[in-house]
């Protein structure tokens, strides 16, 4: 395996991989040269140099050892330069904040009771025609069940009535029979 093999196998490897950037296939007289864009900010530090020398070469693979030169901490951001400093605030400023923190909460109260009573008015509107509902339901069952009871008198008159006339008809047949049979006794006499 060549030194350029090698390294494109190391670039595959996720933990080497930071370091890849580094490596520079151009080599000059076996010495490896470096270019200001090689190097590697890592946030805190930059490496600037890395050596790659090739120990042995065996039929079973080849050996390379990297040397990192130790990192400069030369150009270090500061801390602080990334936060923005805070202005002091004057008592106008302040006064100005805490009026429209009081206005967006009275605005956001005054939605609240709004939306409340929106709530409370829909709330009266079901109930109001739930009752009405309820009412209506409760008055058609009055008439349907005034109108059964009406049917139901008008056929028990009906019923007794031709009950009535059922037992005045057997009454007439049973004094026709009677007198029939009075006079049949009165002739066979």
């Amino acid at each position: 395996m060549t030194l350029a093999a090698y390294r494109d196998k190391v670039k595959e490897l996720p933990l080497v991989s930071l370091f890849c950037s580094c490596l520079n296939p151009q080599t000059v007289d076996g010495v490896p040269t470096y270019k200001a864009e090689d190097a590697v900010d890592l946030g805190w530090c930059v490496i600037k140099d890395v050596e790659v020398i090739e120990l042995n070469k065996r039929s079973s693979g080849q050996a390379f050892e990297v040397i990192l030169k130790p990192p400069s901490f030369d150009s270090i951001p500061e801390l602080n330069a990334a936060m923005p400093q805070r202005r002091d605030l004057s008592m106008e400023e302040i006064q100005k904040k805490l009026e429209a923190a009081e206005e967006r909460r009275k605005c956001q109260e005054a939605e609240l009771l709004k939306h409340l009573a929106e709530k409370r008015e829909h709330e009266r509107e079901v109930i109001q025609k739930a009752l009405e509902e309820n009412n209506n339901f409760i008055k058609n069952a009055k008439e349907k069940l005034e109108q059964k009871m009406e049917a139901n008198k008008e056929n028990r008159e009906a019923l007794l009535a031709a009950m009535l006339e059922r037992l005045q008809e057997k009454e007439k047949h049973a004094e026709e029979v009677r007198k029939n049979k009075e006079r049949k006794e009165e002739a066979c006499r």
